[in-house]
């Protein structure tokens, strides 16, 4: 087992950085020319700016890299999960009450060690390029609100999912997916209306044309929405989106304030076409239905692995209990399995963003036929140009991360 996670860690490694080194030299060869398609509708100054905010963020995804794998083996291989555990357990003995203030434990410790790049990231990278519009407070509130919400939601879910796994017999693993999959059904629900207004401000659209405009959309589109929001996104980043957040009666649109400010009722008409694609195309339950099936297929790996002491062994870790049981260690195989599985599933990681890429061009396709395609083209190349996002990615980087296809071949089929 120590092999193989050995082995997992480095392969992992060698791919990441190998395609961060193809991504920034085909931004760095292609800085000095804006693509031909562009050549009108883009300043060389703005290409440049992108170029250089994509090699800036590439140089804090390194570190970010080497900073996760020196973390996974300190806590692994090197004992920090096994220090804290019996360090845990010579203080609050076995039982649910230690198993919840483990991983939690390990959620902060987490949190604080990521907290210089989180920082770097917002008031230096982003601070640069002009995006940033978070002060220290503002930071400093949204982290406290952060964690206190995610105190008052998390703990029960892991403390209930814990349970589970010690009373729920041999079929635990059915009862804690169903358990989380309700969990994420509620967030999904309650988010609009409870959650979100704790972080942002949201009012009614008050641009009465442009609110008739999107109402005649989605009325000959088929359909429904509670409200039309404009959300403060301007006091925290420059960046901009649209979004539909919500289930059934409690959906809503929801437009940035920088969004509205960049874009004309044309191209904002567009931009809702093509988010309407992906509630046609039922984009959204298709992702959420396979997340929920991968998440089974990984309770089910979890309930298997668990039982295997060369599981822990192999990590560095010693069990709880001596003559080793399932019962007593299972915040120590969550966490390790929450570590050990991305070095799995990257494999899958072209396969998802392949899916994502067909799906954005299924959307622009609906919105081609239910609003003016060029007006989605020029809303892109704004949007391009205002977030700094990069026209000339690597090809095989693109193809292994990109969700969204690269601008150029977006924009070539679009207007195909």
């Amino acid at each position: 087992m120590t092999l193989a996670f050995a082995v997992a860690l480095l392969f992992n490694l060698a791919i990441k950085i190998g395609l961060m080194t193809r991504q920034n030299k085909c931004v760095l060869m292609n800085r000095f020319q804006v693509p031909a398609a562009f050549e009108s509708t883009i300043t060389l100054a703005a290409h440049q700016k992108a170029a250089d905010y994509t090699l800036a963020k590439s140089k804090i995804a390194f570190w970010d890299l080497f900073l996760e794998i020196l973390v996974i083996v300190a806590w692994t291989l090197l004992g920090g999960i096994n220090a804290l555990n019996q360090a845990l357990v010579s203080w609050l003995g076995l039982g649910l009450v230690q198993e919840t203030t483990f991983i939690l434990s390990f959620v902060f410790i987490s949190g604080l060690i990521n907290l210089p790049l989180s920082w770097i990231q917002t008031f230096v990278i982003e601070e640069r390029f002009g995006f940033n519009k978070l002060t220290v407070k503002l930071w400093l509130t949204d982290m406290i609100k952060g964690v206190l919400l995610g105190l008052v939601l998390g703990v029960p879910l892991i403390a209930l999912i814990l349970w589970l796994m010690e009373v729920g017999g041999a079929s635990w693993w059915i009862k804690a997916w169903l358990a989380l999959v309700g969990f994420q059904l509620l967030m999904i629900w309650i988010a609009p209306t409870f959650l979100m207004p704790l972080f942002n401000k949201f009012t009614p659209l008050s641009d009465d044309a442009l609110k008739e405009r999107i109402s005649s959309l989605m009325d000959r589109s088929g359909f429904k929405a509670k409200g039309f929001f404009v959300m403060d996104g301007s006091k925290r980043s420059a960046h901009s989106n649209a979004f539909f957040t919500g289930f059934g009666s409690s959906k809503r649109v929801v437009f940035f304030d920088t969004l509205l400010e960049q874009l004309s009722a044309d191209e904002m008409e567009a931009v809702l076409a093509h988010e309407l694609g992906h509630f046609k195309h039922m984009h959204l339950i298709k992702m959420m239905a396979i997340n929920f099936c991968l998440t089974l297929l990984g309770f089910a790996v979890l309930g298997f692995v668990m039982q295997q002491s060369w599981f822990y062994t192999g990590l560095g870790v010693t069990p709880n209990l001596q003559g080793f049981s399932p019962s007593g260690n299972n915040a120590l195989a969550l966490i390790l399995f929450t570590l050990v599985t991305p070095l799995v599933t990257f494999i899958s990681t072209p396969v998802s963003s392949w899916r994502s890429r067909v799906q954005e061009f299924e959307a622009d396709a609906y919105a081609g036929q239910h609003a003016n395609a060029e007006h989605l083209a020029s809303a892109l190349t704004k949007l391009y140009t205002d977030n700094a996002s990069t026209l000339t990615p690597d090809p095989w980087y693109a193809a292994f991360y990109y969700s969204h296809p690269p601008a150029t071949e977006r924009l070539a089929r679009m207007r195909a």
